[in-house]
């Protein structure tokens, strides 16, 4: 009886608490709204919570690696229960990253654990930008998300190179060397640049302790404020979603956000620690003990940066000899271009990519239904092209490691690099568009001819031919291509034309125009809007699949 009476007692006090949370926060109203909200059950939408989920890895375990790293370039001899290197003079960032290896328990595990998840983070991102891409989940009103999303991807690649450098050992400690270079090619200001970042000459004692604070504090601080910032505009939108029977634009369909969705969340981040911690076992990664302490004078045999940096790499091996004097001061093109100027241009053109479309297509429309990538054939063309750019200059950044394997010149190999930097790129292009609109082709077959079955019938006349049957319902609707709205930019009206840069802004609009719009409506267009019936031909951007209900938090666009 008295526990009966306890459990009533906390019964109440537990609903008064809620009831006054409630009047003084509104927190009812709030979770009512948004625990039916609707989240796609595709698996392409999992690559975003692979990288959210990492990164929650990172910040644990980095809580545990600060705890016993010495974020020092002071000199130390080192007596711990590595044996090679006992007794040798190292920094003690160095010799505490051993400690932690070595003589801390589970540290070596932590320490890989975060190392692997900070690849796996840069990996997710860089797919989940893809998936966006190669859909078109970047347009209307999902613009900023993009610019979100591509400065998280450069603050990623930052927060990797700067965790990958504190141990001071002889790898990390050339790929230092290498930015310090960097930062020296800026003409004019690049002793300045490199001043304020390393303190002075490198190597000294005043850098490590920077980069700690960096690594630690400012760049986690940015990357936690822009994915909370991602996350929320993704609640207030709502996510997109892949054509599919009784979808619009107009709706939002998917699972409830509780219990379903998290349920589901919350298995995948285990899912996702138990992998990493998989792979941290059984996978080795970073032995600094094998590469031991940095030593200006010394550098390691086919040593190669982690993954994400690679391609900085293959662009300065390929680049040709080329400096300019000036005024006396020498500006050393052979860096400033591969290392400043390219990965500048490439990230800009990346962020700008969803303005540059917009103003080519014209389309100015909300798109909550995402593109098949074979019905927007230039865009996964140019998606293409833009892969095999990166990979060149990937695999460029490991010619020494492709000529000693494969017994290669190596001269031969730079510039096979070379002429691929150029080449790559529009096969890759030419080949993806092509491959994209035989896949139309290919639907629209399918929606004229029907769904091959196999069986064999004769003919009235005494042939032979395949019986065809309709597609479902399902099938029908993906295959259902939306036609886009083509707005081609028209001529300024002069009774003379003269060569204005208005005329000739619309003659290089209504070129990128053509160049997106005539490579892909082979088969009824690149999925962009709703239609007033299936198989519309006209070119008012409205399409009417027939939709179902409402689904939860199913709200129109603007």
């Amino acid at each position: 009886m008295a526990a009966r009476n306890g459990g009533a007692a906390a019964g109440r006090l537990t609903g008064d608490l809620a009831r006054g949370v409630d009047d003084r926060l509104g927190a009812a109203g709030f979770l009512r709204r948004n625990l039916r909200k609707a989240f796609p059950g595709h698996w392409s939408f999992l690559l975003g919570e692979i990288a959210l989920y990492s990164f929650v890895v990172l910040l644990l375990t980095g809580v545990y690696l600060t705890l016993f790293f010495q974020p020092s370039s002071a000199p130390a001899v080192y007596d711990g229960s590595y044996a090679p290197l006992r007794g040798l003079r190292v920094s003690q960032a160095y010799a505490s990253t051993l400690h932690l290896s070595f003589d801390v328990r589970g540290g070596l595990l932590m320490r890989q654990i975060h190392h692997w998840a900070a690849n796996v983070f840069v990996a997710a991102i860089c797919a989940h930008l893809l998936r966006i891409f190669f859909t078109g989940a970047f347009r209307r009103p999902r613009e900023i998300n993009w610019l979100i999303g591509v400065t998280l991807f450069t603050l990623a690649l930052a927060e990797g190179f700067a965790g990958y450098s504190l141990p001071d050992d002889l790898l990390s400690g050339t790929g230092l060397r290498i930015a310090q270079g960097i930062m020296l090619s800026i003409p004019v200001a690049g002793t300045y640049v490199s001043m304020f970042v390393f303190g002075g000459e490198f190597p000294d004692e005043d850098f490590i302790p920077r980069l700690f604070t960096v690594h630690i504090l400012l760049v986690p601080g940015l990357l936690l404020g822009l994915i909370t910032a991602h996350l929320m505009i993704l609640w207030h939108q709502t996510h997109t979603q892949f054509p599919a029977k009784g979808r619009r634009e107009s709706r939002v369909s998917g699972h409830p956000a509780y219990p379903h969705f998290a349920a589901q969340s919350g298995a995948y981040f285990l899912y996702t620690l138990g992998v990493l911690a998989a792979m941290a076992t059984l996978l080795q990664v970073n032995p600094v003990w094998l590469y031991g302490p940095y030593e200006p004078s010394q550098v390691s045999t086919a040593s190669q940066p982690d993954w994400y940096v690679g391609f900085l790499e293959g662009a300065l091996r390929i680049m040709p000899p080329l400096t300019t004097t000036v005024a006396g001061h020498t500006v050393g093109w052979n860096v400033f271009l591969p290392t400043i100027v390219l990965p500048g241009a490439f990230f800009t053109c990346i962020a700008l990519y969803p303005f540059a479309e917009r103003w080519a297509t014209g389309d100015r429309r909300v798109h909550h239904l995402l593109d098949r990538p074979r019905n927007a054939a230039t865009r996964t063309g140019i998606g293409g092209a833009v892969i095999a750019w990166y990979g060149n200059l990937w695999a460029a950044g490991g010619n020494d490691v492709l000529s000693y394997t494969f017994g290669l010149p190596l001269y031969a190999t730079t510039w096979f690099f070379r002429v691929g930097f150029f080449v790559f790129p529009f096969l890759a292009f030419a080949l993806t568009r092509r491959a994209c609109l035989s896949l139309q082709r290919r639907d629209l077959r399918v929606r004229e001819e029907g769904v091959e079955t196999g069986l064999v019938r004769l003919t009235p006349d005494g042939g032979f031919a395949e019986r065809h049957e309709p597609p479902s319902d399902e099938e029908e609707a993906v295959l259902l291509t939306r036609r886009p709205q083509e707005l081609v930019a028209s001529y300024p009206r002069h009774i003379i034309p003269l060569p204005t840069p208005g005329r000739a802004r619309a003659q290089v609009r209504t070129r990128l125009n053509r160049f997106y719009f005539d490579y892909q409506c082979e088969s009824r267009g690149g999925g962009q809007g709703d239609h007033e019936h299936a198989g519309h031909e006209g070119h008012d951007g409205h399409d009417g699949q027939a939709g179902g209900p409402a689904t939860p938090d199913g709200r129109p666009g603007d």
